[in-house]
């Protein structure tokens, strides 16, 4: 009897596991176009589900590197400076928009054109890696388009 109850247990917790949310949700995964060898940029939004965490970087196969940078206005001067992590914490967005957070795509590795989608990893201290499909929006873009017909995520605006 006892060995019933220790393997129907056994058998109930990897779909318990299964069953519990990602303890991070990514949001709204947008880029500009940009020519190969250039620079390109990615937006998004971050929510914790669960516990804190922290961003502690980002890659993707489309570029030689991804960095994680902060856009301040300085009197009317705009800075951009690498962010070494960011906090993430629940009950709190996490926004990636232009003229703020945003992931810089350093040497594209080939165009980003309008339409396409990329993968995109974020590297996270206590989730670990959390891949998501970046939209790649016409160049200028200053917020998240969603296909026709699919109205059930609102774009970002600038």
């Amino acid at each position: 009897m006892q060995r019933r109850i220790l393997l129907a247990a056994l058998l109930v917790c990897p779909v318990a596991a299964a069953a519990q949310p990602a303890p991070i949700r990514l949001d709204d995964v947008w880029s500009r176009a940009a020519m190969a060898g250039r620079i390109g940029v990615v937006y998004l939004t971050i929510t914790a589900t669960g516990a804190p965490d922290t961003l502690l970087g980002a890659s993707t196969p489309v570029a030689a590197r991804a960095e994680l940078h902060e856009s301040t206005d300085d009197q009317g001067v705009i800075k951009m400076r690498p962010v070494a992590s960011l906090p993430v914490e629940p009950g709190k967005l996490l926004v990636f928009d232009p003229g703020h957070y945003h992931i810089m795509l350093v040497d594209l590795v080939h165009a980003l054109k309008e339409g396409d989608n990329f993968p995109i990893t974020l590297r996270f201290a206590i989730a670990g890696a959390v891949t998501a499909a970046v939209s790649v929006q016409k160049a200028g873009a200053s917020e998240m388009k969603m296909p026709p017909g699919d109205g059930t995520m609102p774009g970002m605006k600038m």
